[in-house]
């Protein structure tokens, strides 16, 4: 840890000790966290099809389901994304925050399976998912779910003879994540959107035919705090944190979701659970 680094997170740490009591500790444990902000982005290449124009794309990430986020809770999260009526429905991993503490029941299947979209609803794994011997109990949650799990590999989606690429790689800190692999056969002219949960990685994909990256993992840091800005992010999402980033001169976009649920701590200040709902337009 550099200086730098080493300075704001003292200070970001002080400062959060000093203003966490209080009405302020409530607002950060029961408040922000329930305070979910829809991200609406336009996505514009010129390599979208006429076809796929106004085709739209809702992302949700880190549920953590268990750690403070109950099934019930997910149920009204899925209530909001099916009014948006989505096309395409993608979740970004780390559904479960502790797979072999949780009590797997129906009723989280049976919540998941109520989300609607005619192009399908595809999920990649992200490092809880495979934590705590969760790999085949997950898979097989969401497979019940009605979820089709994209792990190193692709889906192509067709609409009026047209075709994009739906991508996703194995979760990057316990997976073994494989671009290549997932790209195999694909035609490198197509618009192509990549699934990968830490948004690090971002820096591997620019190397291949990606259009666009979907990323989670980072909670946005879950504290933010002003002048400073995030106190905490995993590892692999300590360069992309939250928002959009243009890469490989704009040819490459990266949108970080800052996710549902919360881990580690039970805390969110200044940086609201996030819904990704994307509108394709051909440039």
């Amino acid at each position: 840890m550099n200086r730098r680094s080493f300075l704001k997170r003292s200070i970001g740490s002080l400062l959060a000790l000093i203003g966490i009591g209080g009405g302020t500790y409530y607002y950060a444990r029961d408040i922000e966290p329930r305070m979910l902000q829809v991200q609406n982005v336009k996505i514009m290449d010129a390599s979208i099809p006429a076809s796929f124009n106004n085709f739209k794309v809702v992302q949700f990430s880190d549920t953590h389901i268990g750690f403070h986020y109950s099934v019930e809770q997910l149920q009204k999260l899925v209530i909001r994304i099916n009014e948006e009526n989505p096309d395409l429905i993608v979740f970004t991993g780390d559904l479960v925050d502790k797979p072999h503490l949780y009590t797997w029941n129906n009723d989280l299947i049976n919540v998941l399976q109520s989300l609607k979209a005619p192009r399908g609803k595809f999920w990649i794994y992200g490092n809880h998912d495979h934590g705590g011997y969760g790999t085949e109990k997950v898979r097989d949650v969401m497979e019940a779910s009605g979820f089709t799990l994209l792990q190193n590999e692709h889906s192509v989606i067709e609409q009026n003879n047209e075709r994009i690429i739906l991508s996703g790689i194995d979760d990057v800190m316990l997976g073994s994540p494989n671009l290549r692999q997932a790209l195999e056969n694909v035609n490198p002219d197509l618009f192509t959107i990549l699934l990968a949960h830490e948004p690090d990685f971002v820096d591997v994909a620019v190397d291949y035919s990606v259009n666009v990256q979907l990323s989670g993992h980072s909670h946005g840091g879950q504290v933010r705090l002003p002048f400073i800005g995030h106190l905490y992010t995993p590892k692999y999402a300590e360069k992309y944190v939250e928002g959009k980033y243009l890469l490989n001169d704009g040819n490459l976009q990266l949108f970080v979701n800052r996710g549902i649920g919360t881990t580690r701590l039970p805390y969110r200040f200044l940086c609201k659970p996030e819904l990704h709902v994307y509108t394709l337009h051909k440039e």
